[in-house]
């Protein structure tokens, strides 16, 4: 029925209930608003601004030092692919190159690790509290143990044989960093594995057992179709925070290294040397960077964030009446109402 069928009466209680529905849901998201334009959006608008800006010393109009930055409009982006070109496409290279092998391999890793400390066996918990030591582990400690692990006299060079400089080679130094990373964060993929292994019922491996399906089978049209949401989530988040890496390769192979410097050390760098400008610069094209691929992977693979936890074939919670946005006077009135409008 439309609203002009309705009387006067009906369409004042439907106007209140969506004015009471729109200041509740106002009344919801400002708090979240305001953090995210607190932490996101002005911190945004600040860096585009500042990248705006040169870095302040000699005028060369006066001849004087001046402690005021020059406006330089874009200079800095220019600066990027023309003079710092080269070095920024390096630094482009490592972090795309660390955010996609360590990604992988640790998926791979942690996908196994989950299922490990998914079977029932005897001291299962030893050997979850096991596997997420590493994880557990800050990541500048861990950084410090696999230092000395590469070390020219480390540990790895007694079980190779061989006396590698891990930190002086282009292949070596990559290398570290990703044993190193994966060995760390591959029990985060694991855990959060686990976490969407538990909700998987027992009744269906029991069916797909007395159907003959075979360990394999089970694996891949039961398991994997089932923990997939939880699954590529693990996957966006560790692969968000691989292409922002920076501790890791700063203290294990060092600063102003072309081997391992990513994007995140440029910014740092830049900075260190007081050149704010482009340091605000690398920081948006970063950002630019990390956004598009969270946009590329979500719609790609479809990820719903906002999903609802509950298991398939389950209703979904039910939403609200409207009259319960209604002050208590009001809702036998418009109770009544809605009985007349299903009557005709």
């Amino acid at each position: 029925m439309s609203t002009k069928t309705l009387s006067p009466e009906a369409r004042n209680h439907r106007s209140n209930a969506s004015k009471a529905q729109s200041r509740l849901a106002w009344m919801l998201i400002t708090p979240t608003v305001l953090v995210l334009t607190i932490v996101i959006i002005l911190p945004v608008f600040q860096s585009l601004w500042q990248s705006l800006f040169g870095k302040a010393g000699l005028d060369p109009e006066t001849g004087f030092i001046s402690e005021t930055e020059p406006f330089v409009g874009l200079e800095n982006y220019t600066a990027i692919f023309t003079s710092a070109g080269e070095r920024f496409w390096v630094a482009a290279y490592n972090t795309t190159l660390f955010g996609v092998v360590t990604v992988v391999l640790e998926t791979l890793l942690g996908v196994a690790m989950a299922l490990i400390m998914h079977k029932a066996m005897r001291g299962r918990g030893v050997v979850r509290a096991a596997i997420l030591v590493p994880w557990a582990i800050p990541t500048a400690v861990s950084a410090i143990l696999w230092g000395w692990i590469f070390n020219q006299n480390g540990v790895a060079n007694a079980i190779l044989g061989q006396h590698i400089m891990w930190a002086s080679g282009d292949f070596s130094a990559k290398m570290a960093i990703i044993i190193a990373d994966v060995w760390k964060t591959a029990p985060y993929i694991g855990l959060l594995t686990l976490a969407g292994l538990q909700v998987i019922p027992d009744e269906v491996y029991e069916a797909a057992k007395i159907d003959g399906a075979g360990a394999w089978r089970r694996f891949t049209r039961i398991t994997l179709p089932l923990v997939k949401p939880a699954l590529v989530v693990a996957i966006l988040f560790r692969a968000l925070d691989a292409l922002r890496m920076f501790d890791l390769p700063y203290i294990l192979i060092g600063p102003r290294k072309d081997s391992v410097e990513t994007l995140s050390m440029l910014v740092q760098d830049e900075a260190s040397n007081l050149r704010y400008g482009s340091a605000a610069a690398y920081a948006l094209i970063l950002f630019l960077y990390v956004f598009i691929f969270a946009f590329a992977f979500t719609r790609i693979t479809r990820t719903d964030l906002g999903a609802s936890t509950e298991r398939p074939g389950r209703r979904a919670g039910r939403r609200l009446p409207v009259t319960a946005f209604l002050p208590k006077r009001d809702r036998s009135a418009a109770r009544a109402t809605d009985a007349e409008r299903s009557a005709s």
